[in-house]
């Protein structure tokens, strides 16, 4: 025989309230919510840290391009990386600048084009001046990128090329480390002397507009000796 509906036992109000009532924190619960949250506000403030600082560098080396190029000059940024050097040669310059590189998309908003490290994909005489800011060390095929640059530009343009050189046994180090770090997402670094890249340059036909080393100190994550090359395309 079924009991009827008023016979069929339920928990008690006391007996809910029991189930749903959390024991209180100890210090110890108090001391780990400190802890993770005290971690989670430090690797907030590094990661806006990290961005200021790689914006920041962006910034006063586009200053330092746009010292270079004139105003209005379409540019390619070969290799721009995050985006943020073309971002504000655009604004300075009040011209067009393209920005290239093996990923997907750049951080910052710029007109970014894929490239398979091979061909740019762009037309031929369509540029001013080109940028290669610490890119060459990575070429695969440097004669490659260096004819494909000739393409692209037209008579007359600009290179800026910033470079590490690995001048004495530090600088060496330095480099290695960089290379292990980057070997598997671009292949192998090679880095050159001075008289190696003005011999390259020259071959291509381009001339030495200005040409003076960089303080190691500008990034003092990655501190060796580093040059700036201004180059013209011989009419």
């Amino acid at each position: 025989m079924f009991p009827r509906p008023a016979q069929i036992s339920r928990p008690s109000a006391r007996y809910s309230e029991e189930r749903i009532v959390s024991r209180p924190k100890t210090l110890f619960d108090l001391l780990i919510d400190l802890l993770t949250g005290s971690i989670r506000g430090v690797k907030r403030r590094w990661q806006r840290e990290r961005r200021r600082r790689k914006v920041g560098r962006a910034y006063d080396m586009a200053a330092e391009i746009a010292r270079v190029i004139p105003n209005g000059c379409d540019v390619l940024d070969v290799g721009c990386g995050n985006g943020f050097i073309a971002h504000h040669l655009s604004a300075m310059l009040g011209s067009r600048v393209v920005g290239v590189d093996l990923g997907i998309s750049s951080d910052a908003p710029i007109d970014y084009r894929r490239y398979d490290g091979a061909q740019l994909p762009l037309s031929a005489r369509s540029f001013d001046a080109v940028l290669l800011c610490y890119v060459l060390h990575h070429a695969q095929d440097v004669r490659l990128v260096l004819g494909e640059m000739l393409r692209v530009l037209r008579t007359g343009g600009l290179v800026v090329v910033y470079e590490d050189i690995p001048g004495s046994c530090w600088d060496r180090f330095i480099c290695w480390i960089h290379n292990q770090q980057w070997r598997s997402r671009t292949g192998p670094c090679t880095f050159r002397r001075e008289a190696e890249w003005r011999s390259i340059f020259s071959s291509f036909g381009f001339e030495s507009v200005a040409e003076r080393p960089l303080s190691r100190w500008r990034n003092l994550m990655h501190p060796v000796s580093r040059r700036f090359y201004l180059l013209k395309l011989k009419a």
